[in-house]
């Protein structure tokens, strides 16, 4: 069955003449007298019958176009949802991250993306492990990721989306706490550090370690601890200090004072499968990019040549 001939079928009935429907058709009045009468002989059954000057339809053209208003609408729908899809307004995006992102720029953009595009499925996952989001890309198990430091890999593509300032979380009762002015690297000799296990976060452990061996300092392990909240906690509790993303001072642990180490910084990275840049994916670049500007431009950020991994 022809959709157009449906069309003519609800035009003729809303119509009530085919005169009419022609005109809303933008048909000749014969070329929509034949089509219907053709329609017809291919159905073996009359669809409209004469009511006064006008046409009604037949318990068979009832019938007809009882489905064929059903028809049409799905297939209208079924076109919106290619535009749309083409447009990369619908459809479902797996997104992996690391913890510290969705405190800063990252949530920002996510907010964005879901007021922007209601019909787009996010699904959220949080990795500590920066090696397992890069197979997690390579495997088709997410789309992308935000993550620090990706596998070098020809069949992924990475850009360096921010760089983020790293902060000193102290116990609130030390004396390097008395100011909440940034401090230099040196500072990190002067009191335990608390970090993570280099089994469950390898990076972020390198990371300080590396800060530290660059600042000519041998650290002392005051704690160790597998979640942010844990670290925090550890904190507040005196075992040390904590250097992890600046973003992390959102969370305001009763206890903690944070101060800026000067001239570092921590990267972030968008990291997808090279090639695989349908427009969905674009949109959702498009979107983090955006949030990203916006934040440089009322925070400027850490300056390129910052110390810290990248």
């Amino acid at each position: 069955m022809d959709l157009r001939l449906l069309g003519y079928v609800v035009a003729i009935a809303e119509e009530g003449s085919i005169s009419g429907a022609a005109r809303r058709l933008r048909l000749t009045q014969p070329t929509l007298s034949r089509q219907l009468r053709e329609l017809e002989r291919r159905l073996g059954a009359e669809l409209f019958a004469r009511a006064g000057r006008g046409l009604v339809p037949t318990a068979a053209g009832e019938a007809l176009l009882r489905r064929a208003v059903h028809l049409l609408a799905e297939a209208e729908a079924a076109l919106d949802d290619v535009r749309l899809a083409a447009e990369g307004k619908v459809g479902h995006l797996t997104v992996g991250f690391a913890g510290s992102g969705i405190n800063g720029v990252l949530g920002d953009a996510l907010g964005r993306l879901r007021a922007e595009l209601p019909d787009v499925e996010l699904s959220l996952i949080e990795l500590f492990d920066d090696a397992e989001m890069s197979t997690g890309i390579l495997d088709g198990r997410l789309d992308i990721a935000v993550q620090r430091l990706p596998v070098r890999d020809a069949r992924l593509a990475t850009q360096v989306w921010t760089r983020e300032p790293l902060t000193l979380f102290l116990p609130a009762r030390h004396p390097l706490a008395r100011t909440r002015e940034p401090a230099p690297v040196s500072v990190l000799g002067e009191i335990p550090l608390v970090l993570w296990p280099r089994e469950s976060a390898p990076h972020a452990h390198d990371e300080i370690t590396t800060l530290c061996h660059h600042a000519g300092i041998v650290p002392r392990v005051g704690a160790r601890g597998r979640t942010v909240q844990t670290i925090l906690a550890l904190v507040a509790a005196g075992f040390g200090a904590a250097v992890m993303a600046d973003s992390y001072r959102v969370l305001h642990r009763e206890g903690v004072t944070p101060r800026r180490l000067t001239g570092t910084a921590t990267t972030l990275h968008l990291v997808w499968r090279a090639g695989d840049m349908d427009q969905l994916l674009t949109r959702f670049m498009t979107a983090l990019n955006a949030v990203r500007a916006r934040s440089r431009a009322e925070r400027p950020e850490t300056p390129a040549g910052a110390v810290g991994r990248s």
